[in-house]
């Protein structure tokens, strides 16, 4: 049997050490989802329209926010107020489970993203998959509408099924007062319950994110087989869109299933091995997957690139003109 040892208190060194990456991760993440945020909310401010593409990645961005929010305070309280001995308090609990729900409602934005790109991407040689390609590229708002919505029903669902195994924990440990081990592992008990009730939720997500990428997948291999059959040696603008979506999607995906086992894996540690240390590795990949997506968001989106490059132009202007500025001996005797 596997067994872990039992850290219940970590050195002041590892806690400022594990505060510091959180604080950067924290930047990072805000920095640029803020950044993603701006750039198409911009564009909404000036009535400009916004494509399907860009709506789903200003969801996703506020979805991200508020990620990264959650995540920093999960690490402030697993440092300084969470001791592993003692039952999970209730705001930690709490920040867990929004934390799952929030990242729940980032797989539906990162699904229609998906589904976006195989309507517009691939070319579909059955009738009814190229009616339902066009109505999927068309329904993208009301998609994205219905993903809300999903979201916030789970999320009254999972916050009720917390609540009701709260109050029953609170009620049941009134009535044990002299058995605290035994109370401590009914409050284990019933947050891993609402912890997997709450999963529950990313299943229908994840599996249209995999059947829409692995269509994808399929597509681009059926395309350079037929690019290799006709030895063409240019550029192909379709096989850069399949690259380029599927590398959006990968990256996501690998990313995603890193955060989520790393969620899975923070539970046991914290609640069978109090584990701090692993917990705090645990929180720190959580808060970094989000943030390297992000960049792969910034770096492969054209539209996103541009700004990054805009602004960079508009620094090194600005730090020109203040050299020149420092430079002219004709102003060195102003005030």
């Amino acid at each position: 049997m596997l067994t872990l040892p039992s850290i219940i208190t970590v050195p002041c060194e590892v806690k400022n050490v594990f505060l510091f990456l959180s604080v950067l991760e924290f930047a990072a993440g805000i920095l640029a989802n803020a950044f993603i945020f701006l750039v198409n909310f911009w564009d909404v401010v000036k009535r400009q329209p916004l494509s399907n593409c860009d709506l789903i990645l200003l969801c996703l961005s506020v979805s991200r926010l508020f990620l990264h929010g959650l995540l920093f305070l999960d690490a402030i309280q697993l440092s300084h107020f969470q001791r592993m001995k003692d039952p999970l308090s209730l705001s930690y609990q709490t920040t867990i489970m929004l934390w799952m729900i929030t990242n729940q409602a980032g797989l539906w934005l990162a699904t229609c993203l998906s589904l976006l790109y195989c309507s517009k991407i691939v070319r579909f040689s059955h009738t009814f998959l190229l009616c339902l390609g066009r109505w999927i590229s068309r329904k993208i708002p009301n998609m994205l509408l219905g993903a809300v919505l999903f979201s916030c029903v789970c999320t009254a669902i999972c916050l009720w099924d917390f609540s009701s195994r709260s109050r029953f924990t609170v009620t049941t440990m009134l009535f044990m007062n002299n058995n605290t081990e035994l109370s401590l592992q009914i409050t284990k008990l019933n947050f891993f319950q609402s912890f997997l009730f709450c999963s529950l939720g990313s299943i229908p997500p994840f599996l249209l994110f995999l059947v829409s990428s692995g269509v994808l997948i399929v597509s681009l291999g059926r395309h350079m087989r037929t690019m290799r059959a006709k030895t063409r040696e240019s550029c192909d603008p379709s096989l850069e869109a399949h690259i380029k979506a599927l590398k959006y999607l990968v990256s996501f995906l690998c990313l995603y299933v890193v955060s989520f086992c790393a969620a899975l894996i923070s539970v046991p540690l914290l609640m069978l091995w109090h584990n701090k240390i692993g917990v705090m590795v645990c929180v720190g990949i959580m808060a970094a997957c989000p943030s390297g997506h992000a960049a792969i968001l910034i770096s492969s989106n054209t539209k996103l690139r541009r700004a990054v490059e805009a602004i960079l132009l508009w620094a090194r202007n600005s730090l020109k003109v203040r050299a020149v500025y420092k430079a002219d001996p004709r102003r060195s005797g102003l005030c």
